[in-house]
């Protein structure tokens, strides 16, 4: 992976992701109908447009200020599990990117674990539980392992991409242990979680934009 991310990228990432869910957005319902509340999809469309009129308002100048404002917003519009979970995500990618107007491959890559590790932490989960863990994890993974290979930040990308698509598919035979999935049962059995559905867009988009 090579060449700097600057802050307007990483935004422009943010508005792909945002796109990317309005345009999935009642797939992403449908999905949570089948195991959850039936209202993923209307709460991340709400909770990313709210996040991009944000930070289109304030103009965040770090990366630190980009996902700050972007995960108080999200933790404070999007309901049930998710908001937490991408508010945390987008938090620790700022606190990890901090202040610099220009990030390397590795430093994303590095900051993405550290919204991984939020996710952990604040979830519970465990990669196999049925959760956006199940996308995210192995995305980072990939992106981490391009990066230290020097691989070109494009192919780096879709690398992490498919291997996020691939995690996302993995959870639909999955018993869901978390989540009010995880009440179902065996139910839960057979139905992609759309959690993992929405991480992987988060990929998606960062191809999209591109990053």
């Amino acid at each position: 992976m090579a060449d700097s991310v600057s802050t307007a990228d990483l935004a422009r990432w943010m508005h792909a992701f945002a796109e990317l869910v309005t345009e999935h957005k009642d797939n992403l319902t449908a999905l949570d109908a089948a195991i959850g509340d039936g209202d993923h999809g209307a709460n991340m469309d709400r909770g990313m447009r709210a996040g991009i009129a944000a930070i289109d308002e304030a103009a965040p100048d770090t990366p630190r200020a980009l996902f700050t404002k972007l995960g108080m917003t999200v933790v404070s519009t999007v309901g049930g599990a998710s908001g937490p979970l991408f508010g945390t995500l987008f938090l620790r990618l700022g606190s990890a990117l901090g202040d610099s107007t220009e990030v390397s491959p590795t430093e994303l890559a590095a900051a993405l674990r550290a919204g991984l590790d939020g996710v952990v932490a604040r979830g519970k989960a465990e990669p196999g539980d049925k959760t956006m863990l199940d996308a995210l994890a192995p995305a980072v993974t990939a992106l981490e392992s391009a990066a230290a290979a020097g691989t070109s930040r494009s192919e780096a990308l879709q690398l992490a991409l498919s291997a996020a698509e691939q995690g996302r598919d993995a959870t639909t035979p999955m018993l869901a242990r978390k989540g009010r999935a995880s009440y179902l049962g065996e139910r839960s059995v057979g139905h992609q979680d759309p959690g993992a559905t929405s991480a992987a867009l988060l990929l998606a988009a960062a191809v999209r934009a591109p990053l």
